[in-house]
């Protein structure tokens, strides 16, 4: 039987590691949702854009000038709003492969509680998920300074660190709490990875693979 691995989480909270990790382990194919987001782009009205990709159409030359426009519950909104864009998307993807009789892994933040819920209940022999969230603001700060990622959009597009920084771990720490409301909700595993970011990684993806 085929298996669909769901992999959400706010960004900078290590979904992208975990699906390259799970990919390299089992031998999977992975793709982003950003992928599937991309495909879905071109056929969107100009005039419906902005309202259905919302944090696309939020475009600063910087975060400091971003952060200091817009708060936090309404970059999350975006964020959350151009996610419920993308859901049927990833559920023709899901159910593509399923019918194909291929594993796969989807990774993204558009991959909500809900959508795992959702496509947990239309296949469930065949669907594994979960979040990875942070909670630790000050944690979040200290590994954005120690961050080794190539282009890391944070680091990159940020010159006022100190008032920049605290601003973006806020977000991404009120996004995931948001989304584990959610997750227990529709029953969604939820990860937390500020402590033992390694461990944490080593125990979601015995989760995903069902050792555990």
């Amino acid at each position: 039987m085929s298996m669909i691995y769901l992999i959400g989480g706010p960004p900078k909270c290590g979904k992208t590691t975990l699906a390259k990790r799970l990919a390299k382990l089992a031998n999977l194919p992975w793709v982003s949702t950003d992928t599937i987001q991309n495909i879905i782009k071109p056929y969107i009205h100009e005039q419906d854009f902005l309202t259905l990709f919302p944090s696309s159409g939020l475009r600063f030359d910087s975060n400091d000038e971003k952060y200091s426009q817009l708060n936090t519950i309404e970059i999350i909104g975006a964020y959350r709003t151009q996610a419920r864009t993308v859901y049927d998307g990833v559920e023709a993807f899901v159910a593509s492969e399923l019918i194909d009789g291929n594993d796969y892994i989807i990774e993204g933040f558009h991959v909500e509680p809900e959508l795992i819920g959702k496509l947990t209940a239309k296949y469930p022999e065949s669907i594994r998920g979960l979040l990875i969230i942070k909670k630790d603001v000050e944690v979040f700060i200290k590994n954005i300074h120690q961050s080794t990622t190539p282009n890391d959009w944070i680091r990159s597009k940020t010159i006022d660190e100190v008032n920049t920084f605290p601003k973006i771990a806020k977000m991404v720490i009120g996004y995931g709490l948001e989304l584990e409301k959610d997750a227990h909700a529709n029953n969604v595993k939820v990860v937390v990875v500020d402590q033992d970011f390694e461990t944490q990684l080593h125990d979601a993806t015995e989760y995903l693979l069902g050792t555990v």
